[in-house]
């Protein structure tokens, strides 16, 4: 004899069927996804200053007036504890100004909004300190008798150590015959530094390359490792310079202002 569940109308029997899957997809629309929502942060130009406070001081040798900017540049992301469900997520998908990352590759350590919080305010202060010794050890200044401050302590991670570098290089040294190291230009750029003069990677380039764009940027510094994932959102308009070093910056700069080649991604 037949049971009562095998002689359901076969309509009926597939309804019963695709409850327990519309029941999974319902809850993986509203389950939290490790994923996190990236887009263009702020910019700031290291040759200016920030609350009212020169962003670059130095004391122990003489400094000179600079012209144009050198932008170090952010991305905004979703904090740890930030919930992010499907619905989120594909609608950011498909957006060019916004960016879909595995939450790991973006806080690899873990830990709450707090402790990410501090941890990048010191990643920040590290960098600034390899900023300063590149820099004077490439102009071959004793930072035993140079100091340099950098008053940008809000702003957290490694990424703007390449500009630092090169911002304490233009203030003490331009272009080194005279000139500005910017060629008067909107420079923006990323990189971390290490004190040997070291360009380092540090993800995200192509949501920076707009905020350059977006704050007047004509140049953007890239590391060389990462000019692919700078080009795939390239902004038009930008030029991208790749360095793998404070040396070949520089040395890339001031060939752009001599109007000689430059590398290119």
């Amino acid at each position: 004899m037949l049971s009562r569940l095998t002689r359901l109308p076969r309509p009926a029997a597939l309804a019963v069927c695709a409850a327990p899957l519309l029941g999974l997809f319902a809850a993986a629309a509203f389950a939290p996804l490790p994923f996190v929502i990236a887009q263009p942060g702020l910019t700031a130009d290291v040759l200016g200053a920030r609350d009212g406070k020169p962003v670059i001081v130095v004391t122990g040798a003489p400094t000179r007036d600079t012209k144009g900017q050198l932008r170090m540049t952010t991305i905004q992301a979703t904090g740890p504890s930030t919930t992010v469900k499907l619905p989120e997520l594909l609608s950011h998908w498909f957006d060019g100004t916004r960016a879909v990352m595995p939450k790991e590759a973006v806080y690899p350590s873990g830990g709450s909004d707090e402790q990410i919080e501090e941890h990048n305010l010191e990643e920040m202060a590290k960098s600034q300190s390899a900023a300063a010794d590149a820099a004077l050890g490439y102009l071959h200044k004793d930072p035993k008798a140079v100091k340099v401050d950098l008053n940008l302590a809000d702003v957290g991670g490694p990424s703007a150590g390449l500009l630092f570098s090169l911002g304490i290089v233009d203030k003490l040294d331009g272009d080194g015959s005279g000139g500005d190291l910017t060629g008067g230009r909107s420079i923006a750029g990323t990189g971390t530094i290490t004190a040997d003069g070291t360009v380092g990677a540090v993800g995200g380039v192509a949501l920076k390359t707009q905020a350059a764009q977006r704050d007047g940027a004509s140049v953007f510094l890239v590391p060389e490792a990462e000019c692919s994932d700078a080009k795939s959102e390239l902004p038009e308009g930008l030029q991208l310079i790749p360095v793998t070093s404070l040396t070949g910056a520089v040395d890339a700069l001031r060939a752009l202002n001599q109007g000689k080649p430059v590398p290119s991604c």
